[in-house]
């Protein structure tokens, strides 16, 4: 009886909880099916901490306190990139001690972390003394209990992802609709179903299109801007680099991102596989993590199909998203990575632009094959925080300081690129596009309708008219492939390891 009043207590307050301060966007679902599913979900978690410690009021208050932070976690995260919390979010966690400067959580021994996680532990060990535990007394009963609840949700776990509990799960979530489901069966529920149905429905392998036959460019440059978008629309002073775009660009215009403020991984995605969003299924939140780079419409393995050579240029760590591993997936044979870049000239924490777009020169002028070339450059990493740079402290002039240096480097890249063409009679194509808007307390989610800018511009053969042209960033992608059709030059130059 102990158990059952614990039990009906912790969920009637989980619903109170999550019905009077949630994190969604419309009122939660009173129908019988998606109010069953919303207390399920709090009864999984409830016997999960029950599993630990056979104290039923502990395991009540631990679940009350774990979907009280599942939902304080998403609202802080919605007030920053606009969306709630997802399954694929906690993939991410290992790499936030690995680099925390990337992010703006505490590290442990802030107070405002140590002190919170100390109190727990202390709270739980005395309660944990205090209430008695609900293991039977004798031996073999004890022992089947301890071992049948947690191989019993081990179970449930794995029988998720087949028939006919999969088939079920897939009724109950036909598709990702996030911000429905979230209302409809509450922020618990929503992750762990998607986390199952992303092992269902997130690796579907889509068809290699068929490239048009005739000649493509000799180098095909494409360069993911950090955070990037037109500084005038932050407020900021006009950047020469979006003059020389719209006099100099042969396509410029708005790029429809994936997300707002981060999520780097849905934007460089779209763009180099030119999947749209809905043929991702579950994968959606996090392509990376659904295929791990196993990608046969990527950029990379049609151009390397069709003889050029492919390069990953990015001054960062290779366990950062799993890149190094990624990009090989993806086709690039050869990565160029943080630790390429010692004694690169850094501004503030990371690698600078301009002497990213430099190193990205001299590579192109080292290989005279066909290339295919993807950067991705660092220097406007979020967060802007005190200290980054000497004497700015304000994290919109730390942004805009940043993003001068991106225009140089793209004015470069173009001065220096088509100065290779004309000597040397190649053709080159160069693509640059923000990844996402910056994350900064000026620009909230909902920024331009989550529109970054990119531009496209081409040497060495015909030039057209520059022309401002609106895209969705898979459509970018796609568009890019025509570009790879087949390669100018006879063969691609050997890579390097």
């Amino acid at each position: 009886m102990t158990f059952l009043a614990a039990t009906g207590l912790a969920l009637a307050l989980c619903l109170a909880l999550e019905a009077l301060a949630g994190d969604s966007r419309g009122p939660a679902s009173l129908a019988p099916g998606d109010l069953a599913l919303r207390l399920l979900s709090y009864l999984l978690i409830l016997l999960f901490w029950f599993e630990f410690s056979w104290r039923p009021w502990l395991a009540a208050l631990t679940t009350l306190v774990t979907v009280a932070a599942l939902v304080i976690v998403s609202r802080a995260k919605r007030s920053v990139i606009g969306e709630p919390l997802v399954f694929s979010d906690f993939a991410l966690l290992p790499q936030v001690p690995r680099h925390p400067q990337l992010y703006y959580i505490p590290p442990l021994w802030d107070p405002r972390i140590s002190v919170p996680v100390l109190l727990t532990l202390a709270g739980t060990v005395l309660w944990y003394r205090t209430e008695p535990t609900v293991l039977p007394a004798a031996h073999g009963p004890r022992i089947a209990a301890l071992l049948v609840l947690p191989l019993g949700l081990a179970a449930l776990a794995l029988a998720s992802v087949r028939p006919p509990l999969a088939g079920l799960l897939a009724r109950a979530f036909p598709r990702a609709d996030l911000e429905a489901d979230v209302a409809r069966v509450g922020l618990p529920a929503s992750l762990m179903a998607y986390a199952a149905r992303s092992f269902v429905d997130g690796a579907r392998a889509p068809e290699v299109p068929a490239l048009p036959p005739g000649p493509g460019d000799d180098v095909l440059v494409l360069i993911q801007l950090e955070s990037f978008v037109d500084p005038e629309r932050l407020g900021g002073a006009p950047l020469p680099l979006m003059d020389l775009i719209r006099a100099r660009a042969d396509q410029h215009g708005r790029l429809r991102v994936p997300a707002h403020g981060a999520y780097t991984m849905r934007s460089e995605h779209a763009v180099l596989t030119g999947r749209p969003a809905e043929d991702l299924g579950f994968g959606v939140f996090d392509p990376y993590l659904a295929r791990s780079g196993d990608e046969p419409t990527s950029l990379a393995r049609l151009a390397g199909a069709r003889g050029y050579a492919t390069l990953f240029l990015h001054p960062f760590h290779r366990d950062f998203f799993r890149r190094a591993r990624v990009m090989e997936a993806q086709g690039f044979a050869d990565l160029a990575m943080g630790e390429t870049f010692d004694g690169a000239e850094r501004v503030g924490p990371y690698v600078g632009d301009v002497a990213l777009g430099r190193r990205l020169l001299a590579e192109v002028a080292a290989r005279p094959g066909p290339l295919f070339l993807f950067s991705v450059t660092m220097e406007n990493h979020g967060p802007w925080k005190p200290g980054r740079l000497p004497g700015i402290d304000d994290p919109l002039a730390q942004y805009l300081h940043h993003v001068v240096n991106t225009g140089r480097m793209v004015e470069e890249l173009v001065a220096g690129l088509e100065a290779h063409a004309r000597t040397t009679g190649r053709s080159v194509t160069l693509c640059v596009f923000g990844d996402h808007a910056p994350a900064l307390p000026s620009c909230k989610p909902g920024f331009g309708g989550t529109a970054t800018d990119y531009a496209l511009f081409r040497f060495g053969g015909p030039r057209a008219a520059p022309r401002r042209v609106d895209l969705a960033a898979d459509a970018l992608g796609r568009q890019l492939r025509t570009h790879l059709t087949a390669a100018s030059s006879s063969q691609a130059a050997p890579t390097r390891a």
